[in-house]
């Protein structure tokens, strides 16, 4: 059995497949199966979209379907940029990586050091091979600094501004310990849960 990750975010496909590696099953990505199409991201919250994706790569492809949407949120800007997070700035293109990180640095010019607190979520839908839904989420806390990280991650920029003080380093996938991304990555968090059910389905 086969299953479409839907993204054309290298680092997400990378993620995802790094994390569903230990499933029997085939992981394949759109450029695999040669589709380029997008559907429009028209929903209000993450979950919309997650769904959106999921539904729409599972009709185009006959595939089951992972597809994936978050956000960056804000304490102090009342959950900005959040759904917005790719096209904060520009609304008729998405934003690049180093624009983001300036702009969210700017916005947060004068914010007193308790009241930074910020996280990275993300909701990820499973489109089964019957057309059935399954949804979860992840989470993680930390805090935008002064200064943020002089290490980039290409198409993940909010990891550039999350501080995570327990262990004091950034949200860097590649700065981060096996076991620190064991416990801490979002995306990791929600395919935990979603994967019981991705086995049962498809293996």
């Amino acid at each position: 059995m086969k299953l479409l990750i839907a993204t054309t975010n290298p680092g997400k496909l990378h993620e995802f497949t790094e994390f569903l590696s230990d499933l029997p099953i085939e992981l394949v990505s759109l450029k695999d199966i040669h589709i380029s199409d997008a559907p429009e991201e028209t929903g209000a919250t993450y979950e919309d979209n997650a769904i959106l994706k999921a539904k729409y790569y599972a009709q185009l492809s006959g595939l089951p379907v992972i597809a994936d949407d978050g956000g960056f949120e804000i304490d102090a800007l009342g959950g900005e940029p959040g759904v917005h997070s790719h096209r904060w700035i520009h609304k008729d293109r998405e934003d690049t990586d180093e624009e983001l990180i300036a702009h969210a640095m700017d916005r947060m010019k004068g914010i007193e050091s308790g009241k930074r607190g910020a996280q990275l979520r993300t909701v990820i839908a499973f489109a089964g091979p019957n057309g059935e839904v399954h949804m979860s989420e992840g989470v993680i806390r930390g805090v935008i600094p002064e200064t943020p990280s002089t290490v980039r991650k290409a198409g993940f920029p909010y990891r550039s501004l999350l501080y995570l003080p327990e262990i004091q380093k950034f949200y860097n996938h590649d700065e981060l310990t096996p076991e620190e991304t064991e416990r801490y990555n979002h995306r990791k968090q929600a395919l935990i849960k979603l994967k019981p059910i991705i086995k049962s389905l498809l293996s």
